[in-house]
């Protein structure tokens, strides 16, 4: 991989992480076209670099993320990763099989999108959240009150609706957010969790492709950081993807609050069914 091809697929992880677009469906199509997709180190770039596009929320979101006294968000967090853990673990394969066919991404996709659609007219009337979850002016007490309408249930539950992200093309924060809908949160407030679950889930997954999984190469196999630090060029490519995704994601995050509260998801899913389309009649013609 070129530093070239890593900031390209970084650009499109910032840009895509936090929409309900899937953002590993995005980097699994850009890499197809940049003719990178099936090597082991694009593959990891493409699990490790939502790292970096996920620490934004940490930035963003530094004054709740950092309040150290309210040990209850943080449990309400690690329940609500839970399954993932579990479920990534079990199926970790067959995940990996699907990460490599851009039929399943295409059909997520064009699925995906329909759901979208109809999202916001299914959940007419969620509970109410004010203040929001994340929202940066209101005060400690606040954000204890908002924090207690997300009960560890709740949380459990979403983290099931998680789970379906595993599948390339379904969308982690589309996953999440419609989970919190469906437990009665407010639209706001579930995409605002939704991107602090975010960050435990990318966490566990960038620890276990660097450090535990092994990764088939010509040779036999081989672990993440070794990939990372078999020459130089992968090094910065690493480095430098991270880097690129992270500030790429500053924006679209702040973009993703501001447009969700005055269109909700239907343009996210037109946007869906468009690229479905369009990626299943690439791949019907040989181009993809």
């Amino acid at each position: 991989m070129s530093i070239l091809e890593a900031i390209i697929i970084a650009i499109v992880e910032g840009l895509t992480e936090f929409l309900p677009v899937s953002s590993t469906g995005h980097m699994v199509i850009a890499s197809s076209f940049l003719g990178i997709g099936d090597d082991a180190f694009t593959k990891l770039f493409e699990v490790a670099i939502q790292l970096g596009a996920i620490l934004a929320v940490v930035l963003v979101y530094w004054r709740k993320f950092f309040q150290f006294n309210q040990w209850e968000f943080y449990a309400k967090l690690v329940v609500g990763v839970i399954p993932a853990l579990i479920f990534g673990f079990l199926f970790n394969d067959a995940i990996d099989q699907m990460l490599s066919s851009q039929v399943i991404v295409a059909v997520s996709l064009l699925v995906g999108g329909i759901v979208l659609v109809f999202i916001d007219k299914l959940f007419q009337q969620p509970q109410p959240a004010k203040p929001d979850l994340l929202a940066t002016e209101t005060t400690a007490g606040e954000l204890i009150e908002a924090d207690n309408r997300l009960t560890y249930g709740k949380s459990f539950i979403i983290g099931l609706w998680q789970v379906l992200a595993l599948v390339p093309g379904v969308s982690r924060s589309a996953a999440s957010i419609i989970g919190g809908m469906q437990q009665k949160l407010s639209r706001n407030f579930a995409a605002e969790f939704s991107f602090f679950l975010a960050v435990p889930t990318m966490l566990a997954a960038t620890l276990y492709s660097v450090f535990l999984k092994d990764w088939k190469v010509e040779g036999g196999d081989q672990k993440g950081y070794e990939l990372i630090t078999a020459s130089s060029e992968n090094l910065t490519a690493f480095a430098v993807g991270n880097v690129v995704a992270f500030a790429v994601a500053l924006i679209a995050i702040k973009f993703f609050i501001s447009f969700l509260k005055r269109y909700g998801f239907r343009v996210f899913g037109i946007y869906r069914i468009a690229l479905g389309i369009i990626l299943l009649a690439m791949i019907a013609a040989g181009y993809l």
